[in-house]
Parts: C-alpha cells; sequence; structure tokens
C-alpha cells in the first residue's frame, strides 16, 4: 500500500518534465483521449444524467487518465506515478466510513449510493470564504453550530489580524490560523455543540507552517476534526502540501483532500472535466493520504457550480464514484448570486440535488463566489442542508426535471447576478436569525419549492 514515504520517493525520482509540458502536453491531451475513447458525450437536455453506462465508463476513463498521467510535483519538476494495482489497492482499502467529533455530536460519514435515502453528511458553512473580524466570524460560526442538519463546520477564513491584511507565509498568516482554530471553537461552545467537528478548521492556513502552527492541541484542534488540504489543478501537490500531509498524519487525523478541476480549464469541457474529476478522488487517496474527498468543480466562466453543465460534471462524477467504489465524497458548491436574493437559493439548490442524487454528500456553501468579505450568511447552508435532505432518495429522473425547473429560474441571470446584501445587513447577530426581509425571501422561496414538488420546512427560525 503506497504510503507517505512512498510518495517522496516516487515525488523525488519520477520522470523529469516542466509543469508547463506535464499540464498541457500529458494531461490534457491524455483527458481528451479518454473522453473520445469511451465516447463521454454531455447532454445539455438533460443536466442529470441517467447513464448507468456512462458513469461506469467514465470511472473507468477517470481510472486509466491517473495511470497514462500521475500527478506531478512542482517541488521536484517530477512525475509520481501509480500503477493501476496500487490505485485498486488504494480503492479496497479506503474506508467507506469515519466519525468526526465527540461527545453527542460525534457522528458518521458513510458512503452513499446513486438514489440513496441516507441523508448525505452536512458540512456547512462558508467553504473558507473570506470574513473581515472576529465578530463576523464568531457570528457565521455560531450560526452554523445551530443548524439542526450540521453534522460538522466548514468555517470562514480571516483576512486581518491587529487590523493588518494577511499576508501568505507570514507571522500575520500563522497568527491567523491560530485564531481561526480558537474562535471556531469558541463559536461552537457559545452554542453548546462542543463536540461538532470542524472540518477545515484551518481555512486561513494556505501555508504549510501556519496549518502546523495552529493543529497545536492548545488552540483547540482535535484529532476528531477532519484536516482539509487542497490540490492544485491538474493532479499537482507540492512540498509545502505534503508537509501538510505529514503533520496532519501524525495528528492521527482524517485527511480530506480537496480539488477544484476549472470547467473550462486543463481538462476542457463538461465530459474532460469530469474524467479528471474521477481521477482526482484516485489521486487523493495516495498522493494525499486522503481518507475522505471534497471536489468543489468551478466553472471557468461563471466562478460557480450552478451552471447548467456544471450541474452536470457535479451528478456525471457523483454517479461514477458513487456506483464504482465505496469513498466518501462530499461536493462543495458555489452560487454567483448572494444573500438575501432568491437566486442564490434556487443555485444552491440546485447544486445540491445534483450531488446527494447522485450518491454524493455535501459541503455548503461558497456564496457570490466565494470572494467577498462578510458576503455570506447561515441561512443559505440552512437551506442547502434542507434541500439535501428532501432530495436524498429521489430518482435520478425527478431531479433531472427539478433541477431543469430552477435552472429556469436563474440561468439566464448568471451573466448578471445579483451581489444581495452583507452579513450584517440580513442577518441579526444578538437574535442569531435573519432580518425580517431575509425571512420573506425565504418564506417565497420555500412556497416555489413546494409548488415545484419539494417540499422544505416550513419554518426556519
Amino acid at each position: 500500500m503506497v504510503q507517505i514515504l512512498d510518495v517522496m520517493e516516487k515525488a523525488l525520482n519520477g520522470k523529469p518534465m516542466s509543469e508547463t509540458d506535464y499540464q498541457l502536453k500529458l494531461f490534457a491531451p491524455k483527458c481528451q483521449e479518454k473522453v473520445k475513447e469511451y465516447k463521454i458525450k454531455y447532454d445539455p437536455e438533460n443536466p442529470i444524467p441517467q447513464d448507468n453506462a456512462m458513469a461506469d465508463d467514465l470511472f473507468q476513463a477517470g481510472l486509466e487518465l491517473l495511470v497514462d498521467v500521475g500527478a506531478f510535483c512542482t517541488s521536484s519538476g517530477r512525475v509520481i506515478s501509480y500503477t493501476e494495482s496500487e490505485i485498486k489497492e488504494a480503492l479496497k482499502n479506503a474506508p467507506s466510513k469515519l466519525h468526526f467529533g465527540e461527545g453527542r455530536d460525534r457522528k458518521h460519514l458513510v458512503n452513499r449510493k446513486v438514489g440513496d435515502k441516507t441523508p448525505p453528511w452536512c458540512l456547512l458553512g462558508a467553504g473558507g470564504g473570506p470574513c473581515s473580524s472576529d465578530r463576523s466570524f464568531l457570528t457565521l460560526v455560531e450560526g452554523y453550530a445551530e443548524i439542526p442538519e450540521t453534522n460538522a463546520i466548514t468555517t470562514p477564513a480571516i483576512t486581518r489580524v491587529g487590523g493588518m491584511r494577511v499576508r501568505p507565509a507570514s507571522p500575520l498568516e500563522v497568527l491567523a490560523a491560530m485564531r481561526n482554530a480558537v474562535l471556531a471553537r469558541e463559536a461552537t461552545n457559545r452554542v453548546g455543540r462542543q463536540g461538532i467537528p470542524i472540518m477545515n478548521s484551518l481555512a486561513t492556513a494556505e501555508s504549510d507552517i501556519a496549518f502546523a502552527a495552529a493543529l497545536h492541541p492548545k488552540f483547540g484542534m482535535r484529532s476528531s476534526d477532519g484536516y482539509m488540504i487542497c490540490c492544485m489543478d491538474p493532479m499537482k501537490v507540492d512540498f509545502a502540501r505534503l508537509n501538510k500531509v505529514a503533520v496532519a498524519l501524525s495528528m492521527g487525523g482524517h485527511i480530506g483532500m480537496c480539488f477544484g478541476p476549472l470547467l473550462g480549464g486543463y481538462s476542457g469541457g463538461p465530459e474532460g472535466t469530469a474524467v479528471s474529476n474521477v481521477a482526482h478522488h484516485m489521486m487523493g487517496l495516495l498522493t494525499y493520504q486522503s481518507s475522505w474527498l471534497l471536489p468543489f468543480t468551478i466553472h471557468l466562466r461563471y466562478v460557480a457550480s450552478s451552471p447548467r453543465d456544471q450541474l452536470w460534471v457535479i451528478s456525471s462524477m457523483g454517479q461514477a464514484v458513487s456506483r464504482n467504489t465505496h469513498l466518501l465524497s462530499l461536493n462543495l458548491n458555489y452560487t454567483t448570486a448572494g444573500p438575501c436574493t432568491p437566486m442564490c437559493l434556487y443555485e444552491t439548490s440546485a447544486a445540491v440535488t445534483s450531488a446527494v442524487t447522485a450518491g454524493l454528500s455535501i459541503e455548503s456553501l461558497g456564496v457570490a463566489t466565494n470572494k467577498h468579505e462578510d458576503r455570506t450568511t447561515p441561512v443559505e447552508p440552512r437551506i442547502s442542508a434542507e434541500v439535501g435532505h428532501a432530495v436524498a432518495g429521489m430518482k435520478l429522473s425527478d431531479a433531472n426535471e427539478l433541477v431543469k425547473k430552477l435552472l429556469g429560474k436563474y440561468e439566464s441571470k448568471l451573466g448578471a447576478p445579483p451581489l444581495g446584501k452583507s452579513l450584517f445587513e440580513c442577518w441579526d447577530p444578538e437574535a442569531r436569525k435573519p432580518t425580517k426581509e431575509y425571512q420573506g425571501v425565504v418564506r417565497n422561496f420555500k412556497r416555489e419549492m413546494a409548488s415545484l414538488g419539494l417540499e422544505l420546512k416550513p419554518e426556519m427560525y
């Protein structure tokens, strides 16, 4: 079985190659070769595909892509190659069930299948979105912890310390990452969810030194939390990320590799992007020593998960993985629209439906492309979780019809989405609930969803 020392040996002694050649002369053409070989075809009329044979072919294409191109280590300029037997052994030995959290908040993340009635694991929060202050951070995490469906929390990223903007790999980033861990635990303690796991608690820690520093137990991190480490597109790693892997393994934590192949990037259109996503799952098991995976495919034009072709990628990739493996995979979705807008809620509902009915669990969510400070609230992840629970067990054909109706409500606006309102413009931190205006938006949204055939909880707050 491939271990971290084996990965390092491959990273130091693999085939030498430039990063440009790996991306443009090896990965990109091989990805398109697999698309043609297996005749994988995107159908815009059916954003939720219902072709089992295509899902199985997609899985095989992803496996072969990893065998053909391996991963690439940018620090050594070497290809990290894996044999088919190494990949299949990793798939066989990957866990189908993991526990996270402590006490009454200790829950199990389990493998799901296409159409599975088991509710998705709900990793809820900001998906690493930026927040400007301790007040914003605490307000958000308290709100996430109070969502009934929350199994684990995904925190925002702190952008300032002592009034100074955080700079990468500087003492400011180290201090911000420590603060990230401390404040996240403080917020969950405030609302009585002391044991809830924080599966990306170090969203602020981009560098390996900040990651390692903030994992000190005195800052509140536990082995029962999740340790998320992001992969570079396409299928790349560097020594800094492998340093994170080594540290997380020493803590006894479960590593989750997050990866976001760009639709329109090195893997090409939706077909190649789906193949790339499948290959990244297997690459994560080996290179990043992951026990759970987190795809967050992003549309190059819209920087979101909600465009029609992107929904097809989420569903087809999810079906391929859930039909052919017992991997633990959570899809993270992004919207183009901001808080306090119906469009934002429709977008996340479409992406969550695509993921959950395909057999994935969810991380939700990045709001308004996840690049604006304080442009997110606890409402959007709560809606995402309610939708995720409501569509669990839904047939792919019914999910397809629902998603097409949702697309009809926002697809024409993707080019110029409403930015909505900032956190404290539509969320009352003292009452810990949305403003009356946002409550009205949610009520109208739920009435519309009921008219589309999906009944959600009648009241939210």
